[in-house]
């Protein structure tokens, strides 16, 4: 049992176990509860995708130094993670296809993002495996992929050595507060006092943000994904389709992984319980349409999983006024593990100084009663004010107010 603990983060996914270990790097034992196991619920399941393209373009440069800090997580975290940093092929298939993403090119251009939008014969100079009915693509050099179960247990191995606490199969049923301000964490094992709780808790973050009294707008997005059996390496880029129907990758091990969404708009239900058999058969379908190279591949397993998507698709990050001592870390909206090291700092510097290295003022709290019109408590760069300071060296002070 803790009894006590500085930092109580809900959620033993890749964000908590990168929170985890920036807190434990700067002196704090943060402590996790996972009501499952480390990384075993959306960190575990996603595509492994590290891109900066296809993004909102107000998570563009979070995504752009996080890919800067893949580059260094293996010698950082002491694990090899898989990554591999050879581009990302959004395929098109249609001209509708291409002048969309001609329009995206631009707009992912202006912002600083090396993208290009090619042509058939350009696509099969860098991989030539795609389908005849390929007629272009985007095209992002720096974009990768990771292997996201060694990502999650990498950060979750660094946290723990230098003093982090994980419980798993712990589940969180309520979030005490005291005279309005974060007081305690209660689970089904334990009560941890505590002034100060991170919600990285994925899917379930709008249930734990529920036990503070806030509420936030997020719809469960069901997706499929399944893994072959290994080939010789074909290509080392990570491949999707324009309108995001299937997304790819071969592992370093010779599988492919590939995951979608195509055949759920025919999901159904039936006694209570999703019937999905028909949706790894079109994800299937697809990929063979893009890449016949892999037909006679053998499926060797499929999961599925829910996606928890904000209304406006991007995460909800930083403090909340309304009950200090309550952190945003969650809905991600499928697309939350290429951030994970960016993600990690920031919210560690937001903790311990009140202050972050980048903007995150788009996505707080506030947004969703107040709109465009909203004060973020992390506005800019000065996320310290009488109502919401947090850090260590101003909770003593902040008592007294």
């Amino acid at each position: 049992m803790v009894g006590k603990a500085d930092v109580v983060i809900v959620g033993g996914g890749v964000m908590g176990c990168a929170l985890a270990y920036n807190l434990a790097k700067e002196g704090l034992k943060p402590v996790v509860i996972e009501r499952s196991d480390i990384g075993g619920e959306e960190s575990g399941a996603n595509g492994g995708g590290v891109r900066q393209s296809a993004r909102n373009l107000k998570e563009m440069p979070l995504a752009m130094e996080s890919v800067r800090l893949f580059a260094q997580l293996h010698e950082e975290l002491g694990m090899d993670v898989e990554y591999v940093r050879k581009g990302n092929l959004r395929l098109c298939s249609t001209p509708e296809d291409m002048v969309n993403m001609r329009k995206s090119v631009e707009n992912q251009k202006a912002v600083g993002l090396q993208l290009e939008l090619l042509d058939r014969k350009q696509v099969l100079e860098i991989n030539p495996y795609v389908g005849d009915g390929v007629i272009g693509a985007t095209f992002c050099p720096t974009d990768g992929h990771a292997n996201p179960l060694l990502v999650s247990y990498a950060f979750f191995k660094k946290a723990k050595s230098l003093g982090a606490r994980f419980y798993t199969q712990e589940e969180v049923k309520d979030i005490v507060l005291k005279k309005g301000r974060v007081a305690a964490v209660v689970t089904d094992k334990q009560r941890i006092e505590t002034d100060l709780v991170v919600n990285a808790a994925g899917m379930a973050g709008r249930k734990i943000a529920n036990m503070a009294g806030l509420d936030f707008p997020v719809k469960a997005v069901f997706t499929e994904a399944l893994i072959t059996e290994a080939l010789p390496p074909l290509f080392p880029q990570m491949l999707g389709q324009a309108r995001g129907l299937f997304y790819g990758r071969q592992t370093l091990h010779g599988s492919f992984f590939m995951g979608g969404f195509v055949g759920t708009e025919e999901f159904i239900y039936r006694d209570g319980k999703p019937l999905f058999n028909f949706i790894g058969p079109a994800i299937s379908r697809l990929v063979i349409e893009y890449l016949p190279v892999l037909k006679d591949l053998h499926v060797v397993r499929t999961w599925s999983g829910i996606i928890d998507q904000t209304s406006d698709s991007i995460p909800v990050l930083g403090l909340t006024p309304e009950v200090p001592g309550f952190v945003f870390c969650t809905g991600f909206s499928g697309h939350g593990f290429g951030l994970a090291p960016v993600i990690g700092r920031l919210m560690c510097e937001l903790i311990m100084d009140c202050r972050v290295s980048l903007p995150i003022n788009d996505f707080c709290y506030s947004r969703f009663g107040k709109g465009a019109d909203h004060v973020c408590a992390c506005k800019g760069n000065a996320a310290c004010t009488t109502a919401t300071a947090l850090c260590p060296n101003k909770r003593e002070w902040l008592k007294n107010i």
